[in-house]
């Protein structure tokens, strides 16, 4: 199948015209984006609620629409589930995309439209695959095999017309027949919702296929990569994969996970992130060598970028591309061609480049530390322990940190539960590491550990392996896109995991 490459390269390349033009008209693109979601929506009962019929520009748009999170759209969603048409969107809605997330115990249950599906989600992934041959304009990815380590399928029916799945299933179970034919595992086992067999049956049955990339979330990617080479009695994934040539990533901070993936796959293997969630694809690295992922403008997305300092606020403020500035932190509001509108995602995010736009995703707005004022986030924390793993020789499977609160016995502090890799043998040395790197990322926290006044040096904890993976697995929350939280502002997750840590013991 080499001799598809070089026409291959050369669709990825008219592809990548269209992108320029998008490109380089930003503000102008979000503009039409927005007049066509609102055109569509107009014949809702959410756009006659909000008077969509008059609307006809941005400033009318936010004035009319409130910004919504998941709850104040369900009345919404219900009505969907109940068979209802029209509601959110002027097509059918067929498939929702199941999200529970890591600190929730409730789903969210994510429209999804034929719109969404192709002009958003497919168009994107086409997107990725153009923007990769722009800079491997010789690669053989698509003469073998992509190894996608999805979510589980857990597909139920809610009625005859609409089906319930994560978004992996949906996607899986929407595409053409044709991409079958360069995706491994087959169907049944990319769906299986039992993750410890499932990684067994991902590894036994792909050893033998020409892998070229693999993608999925970090954590299940390592295991996957740790049991072949187990079964293999390989030194790296290049040995059991000679023509693997791409990493695709994304759902964390691939930050921590880097060195640990770099020594297991070996060297000639290219890295990208992408920003692909249940409410839309929004963005992907578009050059390997500059910070930050290309955000996708012409996709049926309409965004507007809210300070972090204006959540929770009774009408918090949001602005639009041409006032954005760089290495501030926003929450990402979207309109969307599924149905979505002013949603607040719930991620936060910083531009690294303001032409193109790119991003980089810094947090959750609910996982930071802020409880004396230091407003660390999860940027902050995946980067501090990245550097400290490198300087002490170690590396870090997971972790987590939430504050410890003062009181009679005890002055305020973060403690962090840590899984590594190797068992460190000076934890104190890391520590001081964490400390030291936090404190040159982050002046807010540099200036509370100012003497130890209102913040002592860090606790942590090394885990025994799997700790963190019984916990999920406790919780229901094994394997997909289920993650340890990184961070908390409360103790609830973290007293849970001490609790099972005392078991262990």
């Amino acid at each position: 199948m080499k001799f598809l490459s070089p026409a291959i390269s050369r669709l990825a390349l008219l592809r990548i015209a269209h992108i320029e033009r998008w490109v380089a008209n930003p503000v102008a693109t979000q503009r039409e984006v927005l007049q066509d979601l609102v055109t569509h929506g107009q014949y809702t009962s959410f756009g006659r609620k909000y008077g969509f019929n008059e609307i006809f520009n941005i400033r009318k748009f936010k004035e009319a629409v409130p910004i919504s999170e998941y709850e104040d759209l369900k009345p919404f969603i219900d009505r969907l589930f109940e068979g209802e048409e029209q509601v959110l969107w002027n097509t059918p809605v067929h498939w929702f995309a199941k999200s529970s997330g890591t600190t929730s115990d409730k789903s969210k249950f994510i429209p999804i439209t034929e719109e969404s599906l192709e002009d958003c989600h497919y168009q994107a992934a086409k997107d990725v695959l153009a923007l990769y041959y722009k800079f491997n304009n010789d690669s053989d990815l698509l003469t073998g095999k992509g190894l996608v380590i999805g979510g589980s399928h857990q597909i139920s029916k809610i009625n005859d017309d609409i089906s319930v799945g994560d978004l992996s299933a949906v996607l899986l179970q929407n595409t053409p027949m044709w991409a079958n034919w360069i995706r491994t595992p087959e169907l049944s086992i990319a769906l299986m919702d039992e993750w410890e067999t499932k990684i067994e049956q991902l590894a036994q049955s792909t050893i033998l296929e020409n892998v070229t990339s693999i993608s999925g979330v970090p954590t299940w990617t390592l295991l996957l990569i740790k049991r072949i080479l187990e079964i293999t009695g390989k030194q790296t994934l290049k040995e059991v994969w000679p023509s693997l040539e791409l990493y695709i990533h994304g759902g964390v901070s691939f930050t921590p996970y880097k060195e640990q993936f770099q020594k297991l796959i070996g060297p000639g293997c290219h890295y990208l992130e992408m920003y692909n969630a249940s409410e839309g694809f929004f963005a992907a690295q578009d050059d390997p060598s500059v910070e930050g992922m290309l955000l996708f403008l012409d996709h049926g997305i309409f965004y507007e970028f809210m300070p972090t300092e204006e959540y929770g606020k009774e009408k918090p403020r949001t602005i639009g591309l041409d006032k954005v500035e760089l290495d501030k932190n926003y929450a990402l509001v979207i309109s969307t061609n599924g149905g979505l509108w002013r949603y607040l995602v719930g991620d936060t995010i910083k531009f690294t480049s303001l032409s193109p736009y790119r991003i980089v995703v810094t947090g959750r707005l609910k996982q930071f530390i802020n409880a004396f004022g230091e407003e660390v986030m999860v940027d902050n924390t995946d980067k501090a322990i990245a550097a400290a793993a490198k300087t002490t020789g170690l590396v870090v499977k997971d972790y987590t940190a939430a504050p410890i609160y003062f009181g009679d016995q005890n002055q305020g502090a973060h403690e962090w539960l840590i899984e590594f890799e190797n068992t460190p043998e000076n934890l104190s040395a890391f520590t001081i590491a964490l400390d030291q790197n936090l404190k040159s990322l982050n002046s807010d926290y540099e200036a509370k550990r100012y003497k130890d006044i209102a913040l002592g040096l860090p606790k942590v904890t090394a885990l025994p392996g799997g700790l963190f993976h019984t916990w999920l697995k406790n919780k229901g929350k094994l394997g997909g896109q289920h993650k340890v939280p990184r961070l908390s502002n409360d103790r609830r997750y973290i007293d849970e995991l001490l609790l099972l840590l005392q078991q262990y013991a």
